[in-house]
C-alpha cells in the first residue's frame, strides 16, 4: 500500500489551478498531510492534481473537520475541488447527503464534472436539476439516490413544490458563487431552500466576492463559520493585464473590428444586456469571425452547443451577458472583451476572471462610454487598482474629467485626467 505521508514527488508537478503552495522554506507542499483519505489520493495522483492551490491548502482541512467555511479566492483558483474532496469524503462517513447550490445551468454542469472525476467513490453520485433540461430526466436522477444534488435554485423549488425531491437529509450545503446566491436576486429562493434543509448541518460558502452585507446575510446561515481569505474580495487575478478604452457608442463596432484583427486566439465579449449580445453576434459574423452566443434567450441545448463549441475551438468568439461570468471554465481565453461594463462591479471581477485561469496569462480589455464615470469609479474601488487606459490609432478615443481629492502622479502617468474639482466622477468624456 502505498506510504501517503512519505511519497516524494520527483516528477514535473501539474497543479489543479493557479499557483502552487509552497511552504515557508519555499518547498512546493502537496495533497497529503490535509487529512484527505488514501483511496482520493490515490485518485487526484491518477488525475495529476498533486500540487494544491492556496484555497484548496487551506480551506480542505476545516471542510473535512466539518467546520463551516466561507472562503474567499480569485476566480480560477480551484474552489470547487476546495469542497468537492471534503464533502466526498465527510458523506462515505456520515449518512445523508450534500446540496449544491450555484447561479447558472453551465455551472451547475461544470461542478458536476469534477465530481465525475471521482465517479464510483461513495459519495460522489449526483443529480443535476437545472432548467431547461427535462423534468423527467432529473426525476430518474433522483430517484437513483444520489449522494449529491447539484442544482439551480428556481429548478430545485420546482422538484420542491413538486415533492420530487427531500432535503431533510442535507447534511453538507454548499452555496458557490455565494455573493450572486445571496443577493436580492436569489436571496428569497435561498431562504425557501434552507427552510427545508436540516439546522444541524455543515454549510460552505465560496465566491471570489463578497461585500460586508453579503457576509453579514451569510453568517446568518451558519454557526461560527471560519473565514479562509485568499485574496481580499474583489481582488483580481495576478495574471491579467487590464485596459481600458474610452469610446462612444457609435465607435464600438470599429473599436472591436481592430481589436479582433490585432488578437488571434480565442475572445470572450460580454454583452449588457440579451438583446445587445444577438446584435454583436450578428455584427461579429458579418466581419468574418466565427461566433456563437450564451444568454438566457437561448435554450438549454443551443447554450451547451454555444460552449462546446468554444471550448474546443469551432467557435473562436463567444458573446455572453453575466450569465457566462460565472459559469465559463474554458482554460487558455486569450482575450475578454466588455464591449458593455457590467451593471454590477462584482461582476467586473467574475468577467475578467474567465481569462488567466490555471497559470496562463490573461487579458482583458473594457469599453467605457462617456457617461460611464461613476461605473469605473465602483470597479476601480472594488478591484482597488486604478484601470490604465489605452487608445487605438484608428478609433476616435475621448478623455474625462472627475474630481478627486488628491490626483496622484501615478494615476496620472495611468492616463487619468483630474480636472475641474465641480464636475462630479460621472462627469462626460470630452471627445478629441
Amino acid at each position: 500500500m502505498k506510504n501517503h505521508n512519505s511519497t516524494k514527488l520527483n516528477t514535473p508537478l501539474k497543479t489543479t489551478e493557479e499557483t502552487p503552495v509552497s511552504d515557508i522554506s519555499g518547498s512546493q507542499l502537496n495533497f497529503y498531510g490535509l487529512g484527505i483519505a488514501p483511496n482520493l489520493l490515490d485518485l487526484l495522483d491518477k488525475m495529476k492534481f498533486l500540487v494544491p492551490t492556496p484555497i484548496q491548502y487551506k480551506a480542505i482541512p476545516i471542510a473535512i473537520g466539518g467546520k463551516d467555511i466561507m472562503g474567499i479566492a480569485q476566480t480560477g483558483t480551484g474552489k470547487t475541488l476546495a469542497f468537492a474532496i471534503p464533502m466526498i469524503q465527510r458523506l462515505y462517513q456520515i449518512k445523508g447527503r450534500g446540496l449544491i447550490i450555484v447561479p447558472t445551468r453551465e455551472l451547475a454542469l461544470q461542478v458536476d464534472e469534477t465530481y465525475q472525476k471521482f465517479k464510483g467513490t461513495s459519495g460522489s453520485a449526483t443529480a443535476v436539476l437545472i432548467g431547461g433540461a427535462s423534468m423527467y430526466n432529473q426525476i430518474r436522477m433522483i430517484r437513483n439516490n444520489p449522494r449529491v444534488i447539484i442544482a439551480t435554485p428556481g429548478r430545485l423549488i420546482d422538484h420542491l413544490e413538486q415533492r420530487n425531491v427531500r432535503l431533510d437529509d442535507v447534511r453538507i450545503l454548499v452555496l458557490d458563487e455565494a455573493d450572486r446566491m445571496l443577493d436580492m436576486g436569489f436571496a428569497p429562493q435561498i431562504a425557501r431552500v434552507l427552510s427545508r434543509v436540516p439546522s444541524d448541518r455543515q454549510t460552505m460558502l465560496f465566491s471570489a466576492t463578497m461585500p460586508r452585507e453579503i457576509m453579514e446575510l451569510a453568517s446568518s446561515y451558519m454557526k461560527l463559520p471560519v473565514s479562509v481569505e485568499i485574496a481580499k474580495s474583489g481582488t483580481t487575478a495576478d495574471r491579467v493585464k487590464q485596459e481600458l478604452f474610452i469610446v462612444r457608442n457609435e465607435h464600438k463596432k470599429l473599436l472591436l473590428e481592430k481589436l479582433l484583427q490585432q488578437y488571434h486566439g480565442s475572445v470572450l465579449l460580454f454583452s449588457r444586456t440579451k438583446h445587445n449580445a444577438s446584435k454583436i453576434t450578428r455584427m461579429i459574423k458579418s466581419l468574418g469571425h466565427s461566433v456563437a452566443e450564451i444568454h438566457s434567450n437561448r435554450s438549454f441545448s443551443q447554450r451547451r452547443e454555444a460552449l462546446s463549441g468554444f471550448k474546443s475551438g469551432r467557435f473562436r468568439i463567444l458573446v455572453a451577458t453575466d450569465i457566462a461570468a460565472r459559469g465559463i471554465d474554458v482554460t487558455g481565453i486569450e482575450l475578454v472583451i466588455n464591449y458593455d461594463l457590467p451593471d454590477e462591479a462584482n461582476n467586473y471581477v467574475h468577467r475578467i476572471g474567465r481569462t488567466g485561469r490555471a497559470g496562463h496569462e490573461g487579458h482583458a480589455i473594457s469599453f467605457a462610454m462617456p457617461d460611464q464615470g461613476n461605473d469605473v469609479k465602483n470597479i476601480e474601488k472594488l478591484i482597488r487598482a486604478v484601470l490604465p487606459i489605452s487608445k487605438h490609432p484608428e478609433v476616435l478615443s475621448g478623455e474625462f474629467y472627475r474630481s478627486a481629492p488628491a490626483a496622484s502622479s501615478t494615476s496620472r502617468n495611468k492616463g487619468f485626467l483630474f480636472r475641474s474639482k465641480r464636475r462630479s466622477f460621472g462627469g462626460r468624456f470630452r471627445r478629441r
